[in-house]
């Protein structure tokens, strides 16, 4: 009676094969449940990383749009050359800004001359950023005293320009003729390890 009732308790215990089988299981689902988590996060951090460069981009062209579309008449209006430097497109383009938000002169009197273009992100870094050099437009040539850097975009490649010329029905790499305006201007900005950004603005009013 008594080694019966010895033996009818251990069946109801487990053995240690059975506690390590249950706690290797246990191990195996919440590392797959772990890496399910952080799968998820870091998708969603690449997202919100895409999604705020997009961003960025998007606001780019809406500053560019507004301030081209509302260049001013006469010389000087706008003018753009080609530049190239390790084999990489560095293009620039100058126009004529009014005080205004777009380019941080809201409570500034008179016009400025902007010039956007790329720069190095550190002092000697191959990492390069997307600006404006901004100063007013009377300012002499070549005092540089009063001009600032608006920064735009960050890690950019290279930076090219084009414009389309109506006159000869076709893409030109530089705009010389500043008493005229182009009705198209491309750009394309490349990005390291990303496709290159495309976009073109349309300028509001036909040149002359």
């Amino acid at each position: 009676m008594f080694t019966a009732a010895v033996k009818r308790k251990h069946t109801f215990g487990f053995t240690l094969l059975e506690v390590i089988l249950a706690a290797a299981i246990m191990g195996l689902m919440s590392l797959a449940i772990f890496r399910f988590v952080q799968t998820n996060i870091t998708v969603l951090r690449i997202s919100a990383m895409e999604s705020m460069e997009e961003a960025r981009y998007t606001g780019l062209l809406e500053l560019l749009t507004a301030q081209w579309q509302d260049l001013p008449t006469g010389v000087g209006a706008l003018a753009g050359d080609t530049y190239k430097f390790n084999d990489r497109p560095r293009d620039e383009i100058v126009w004529a800004c009014s005080a205004g938000p777009g380019l941080l002169t809201r409570y500034a009197g008179g016009e400025f001359t902007v010039r956007m273009r790329l720069r190095p992100m550190k002092e000697g870094s191959d990492r390069l950023q997307l600006g404006c050099y901004r100063k007013p437009r009377d300012e002499a040539e070549g005092n540089d005293e009063n001009e600032t850097w608006v920064p735009l975009i960050d890690d950019v490649g290279g930076l090219r320009i084009r414009y389309f010329d109506t006159r000869l029905n076709a893409w030109v790499e530089r705009w010389t003729d500043t008493g005229t305006l182009p009705r198209l201007i491309e750009l394309i900005i490349q990005r390291p390890n990303r496709p290159d950004w495309r976009a073109i603005v349309a300028i509001g009013r036909t040149p002359l």
